[in-house]
């Protein structure tokens, strides 16, 4: 298995990789095994024929050549501007560090639901090393971005309180 590894050439050392349900950076790569690095600083060993039979999703492969597509979803609502939306997300993108601004970010509608749009932020990376700290970091800009514009975030949940809210509001409203 380590002699198949080596010509496929899957990944290398450095690399940050997935391997069944293991997420890191590849640390040795030997015949036998293939030890990973996860993100919480754990070593783990990987026999080799256990990674032949899984699929190998490698984050750095064409991070290197292209960037690696980093993406987050948001749900507003129908009465926020598209254009407003793609503004506001593709800035809180610009201000994450480790996105790369050529090729910029974008933006796609990916549905529309009974009551929001639902937006996919599209950013590409150069650091898949640091990939889940470049999530964290963007996520908190856009929801500071949001805020700081006013724009409410929506999703089913908030959604369902916000009425229940205004339901028991108006029940009490009326009882006074």
């Amino acid at each position: 298995a380590g002699v198949i590894l080596t010509y496929t050439r899957a990944f290398g050392i450095g690399d940050r990789v997935q391997i069944a349900d293991t997420v890191g950076d590849v640390a040795e790569k030997t015949l036998l095994a293939t030890r990973v690095i996860t993100i919480k600083n754990v070593s783990v060993t990987i026999p080799n024929g256990l990674v032949l039979g899984s699929h190998v999703i490698n984050y750095s492969a064409m991070a290197r050549k292209q960037g690696l597509i980093l993406n987050a979803v948001v749900t507003i609502s129908y009465g926020t501007p598209w254009r407003r939306v793609h503004e506001l997300l593709i800035s809180a993108a610009s201000a994450t560090p480790y996105v790369l601004q050529d090729p910029p970010p974008f933006v796609l509608q990916t549905a529309f639901n009974d009551f929001y749009i639902q937006y996919e932020l599209n950013a590409y990376t150069a650091e898949p090393n640091r990939m889940h700290l470049t999530y964290a970091e963007l996520r908190q800009n856009i929801q500071d971005t949001f805020n700081e514009a006013g724009v409410q975030m929506m999703s089913p949940h908030y959604l369902g309180l916000l009425q229940a809210g205004a339901k028991s509001a108006g029940a009490s409203g009326d009882a006074g």
